[in-house]
């Protein structure tokens, strides 16, 4: 399983452009052109990157999928060698002519079995881990969309952009407020409370101690 950092991009797709104080415009209001101040757009950026490693609901979350990435990764390997293993026992006894033919068949077609519910429990645990990253990719975009409505009451930008790699060509640092949303966010955030399931992912996924 790779890591799961991949709400990064997911992040930068759908972060949200606030826009306040914006009246409805009607047909008898003067042309906007005529008054300079109405026609200035207020922008600010947020860097991704530095929100995904310092903004902690990330940083734990990443944490927990990672963990639970790589326990799905070790049953699944501990289980198809098992199976391997078995697959090859047969095949060396078979040369031996260790079984009749009706052993033989009922032996392949116990393999067979356990090569399909693999396979299914493969699916099923890859669905579940897929569903769990989404259900983090989306909490980040609640908690950050929440943030910057409230946080932009007071700022009236216009337009508030990701910056994620080189997706702007330029931006000027004056226009940085990654910092502020970083803040805002952790002082706002409560850390996650880990279920009975998250406590077994986590010592299943520690390092066996030697004794």
């Amino acid at each position: 399983m790779k890591k799961t950092l991949i709400c990064a991009a997911l992040l930068a797709a759908s972060f949200t452009m606030v826009s306040c104080n914006q009246q409805n415009s009607k047909m008898d209001d003067k042309p906007i052109a005529q008054d300079s101040t109405q026609t200035a757009m207020k922008i600010a950026y947020v860097e991704v990157d530095s929100l995904m490693s310092q903004y902690n609901f990330c940083k734990e979350y990443s944490e927990i999928l990672q963990k639970k990435g790589q326990n799905i990764q070790n049953t699944l390997q501990k289980k198809g060698q098992a199976l391997q293993n078995a697959a090859n026992n047969f095949s060396q006894k078979l040369q031996q002519n260790a079984y009749t033919r009706e052993q033989a068949e009922g032996i392949q077609a116990n393999l067979a079995r356990q090569d399909k519910d693999l396979q299914a429990l493969q699916a099923r645990l890859t669905s579940e881990f897929q569903a769990e990253q989404e259900k983090f990719n989306k909490a980040l975009r609640d908690s950050l969309q929440s943030f910057l409505a409230r946080y932009n009451k007071d700022k009236h930008y216009s337009l508030i952009l990701s910056k994620a790699g080189d997706n702007l060509l330029y931006a000027d640092k004056a226009y940085d407020i990654t910092a502020d949303v970083i803040n805002g966010l952790n002082k706002a955030y409560k850390p996650v409370k880990k279920t009975a399931a998250d406590k077994k992912d986590d010592k299943a996924a520690a390092p066996a101690k030697k004794k």
